[in-house]
């Protein structure tokens, strides 16, 4: 056992450096583990895969759902099966909101939550194996934007690119304000430069993303606002596509949506955050708007573009929610016509106002609502992808088919999932096809000559 002890030390600190990373979450998240893994190569590391052996294990975690904290737990036990000897190391939203929960499970030697991430190489090279490293601090003080910047992201047709960070919107069901913090923006050249050498490394189509992408910029004495970014990015020449992550309805103000329209390179796909279609359970989960608000923001967007493909988010059984309150949500996503719902059920996070509300939703309950909502979810995207039957699109091919052998998949600017035979589409190509046939949760479609 020493003599592992030994090897394991020498190869953490030697030339013979490895290191696996776990991630669980959002794109956000996937776009910092990107982060950490650059400085780790920069150091010389070996970056494993997560099943296999590694001197150091990095789990980078989630806590908006219990079962996000659950999937963090079971990451850091695999990694201390997969090399006892290894150093363990705990990042991201996890460990910001339970530092002492997280540092005393067995194996564990470094916390770090959502900020100082860029010093995790230096903070492993120091550590011993049986230390316990607590770098977890205040978030609540934390002022400035992390930079953690990828250059060598994989892959050549869509990258994440992260412009944001934190939230203060308080919803009261949502955990995520205080393992992130308050509202911080990176620097726009910070933004411009990193694209444009996304786009020298071949990439068509970036995705801005962030915790709360429509709060950029309130925190910048210099007033730059997110139409000031997306009009610089739309300049970058060989740039195809821009894509925005989840957004507040309240964003879709006329002037914003006029600059918008003025902007060739945006996707024709807003996810818009709804969480629910009854105002009264708005108002218990402090949303900021009204569903009267919400339907005419979405009127506004279709006048501009009328074939957008609009997605969201619902949460069903929040506490208190009646059978009428959720027949109100489940009338409203069908009025609107989602392309496609994302749906989740209540989950309490402890230290959010919410877990403490009276009337909590029963497990059956919120089963059978889910179901009743993802199989609407699933008629409203067949009833939009319908739409687009035997019409011509642009479609940016990514990756050969896992599903239909010999054919390429790709995405439409509005976010139709797409397969083409591959003899004569390449990864990484933008081509005219014709959509031919809905199969499932795609469309076959052939190459226009």
């Amino acid at each position: 056992m020493d003599k592992d002890r030994n090897t394991t030390e020498n190869n953490r600190k030697g030339t013979n450096k490895t290191v696996s990373i776990f991630t669980l979450g959002c794109k956000v998240n996937q776009y910092e583990t990107q982060a950490i893994r650059e400085l780790f190569e920069k150091k010389g590391y070996n970056v494993k895969l997560n099943n296999e052996i590694a001197d150091i294990y990095i789990i980078n975690t989630c806590t908006v759902t219990n079962a996000g904290e659950k999937k963090s737990r079971q990451f850091i036990r695999r990694a201390k099966r997969n090399n006892p000897n290894a150093i363990i190391a705990v990042v991201g939203c996890y460990a910001q909101t339970s530092p002492r929960e997280v540092l005393s499970i067995e194996g564990v030697n470094i916390i770090i939550g959502t900020d100082n991430r860029n010093k995790i190489v230096d903070v492993v090279e120091r550590c011993e194996s049986n230390e316990k490293i607590n770098l977890v601090n205040d978030i609540m003080k934390v002022k400035g934007f992390e930079e953690m910047s990828v250059k060598n992201i994989r892959g050549k047709t869509r990258a994440f690119l992260k412009i944001q960070e934190g939230c203060n919107q308080y919803c009261s069901y949502c955990i995520i304000p205080y393992a992130r913090g308050p509202v911080r923006s990176r620097n726009r050249v910070e933004i411009i430069n990193e694209i444009k050498n996304l786009v020298d490394k071949g990439f068509k189509e970036v995705v801005l993303t962030g915790i709360h992408v429509a709060s950029y910029g309130k925190d910048l004495d210099s007033k730059v606002t997110l139409m000031d970014v997306l009009r610089e990015v739309n300049d970058i020449d060989g740039l195809e596509r821009i894509r925005l992550s989840s957004l507040e309805p309240t964003l879709f103000t006329d002037e914003f949506l006029q600059g918008l329209s003025q902007l060739d390179k945006i996707c024709r796909h807003f996810h818009l955050s709804l969480q629910s279609g009854c105002n009264a359970t708005l108002r218990r989960m402090n949303r900021k708007y009204t569903i009267e608000q919400y339907r005419d923001i979405v009127n506004r967007i279709r006048k501009i573009y009328p074939d957008i493909a609009l997605t969201t988010d619902i949460i069903v059984g929040f506490p208190g929610e009646t059978e009428e309150e959720f027949d109100a949500t489940y009338r409203f996503v069908k009025e609107i016509g989602f392309s496609e719902i994302h749906v989740f059920r209540y989950s309490p996070r402890k230290g959010t106002p919410a877990a403490k509300y009276k009337n909590q939703i029963d497990g059956t309950t919120k089963r059978y609502r889910s179901e009743k909502l993802i199989e609407l979810g699933e008629q409203l995207r067949k009833n939009y992808y319908t739409l687009f039957i035997g019409r011509n699109k642009e479609v940016l091919f990514e990756t050969l088919s896992g599903r239909v052998p010999g054919y390429i998949e790709g995405h439409t600017g509005n976010y139709l999932r797409v397969l083409a035979p591959s003899d004569d589409i390449e990864e990484g190509e933008l081509a005219i096809v014709n959509l031919k046939e809905l199969e499932q949760d795609y469309i076959l479609a052939e190459k226009i000559s």
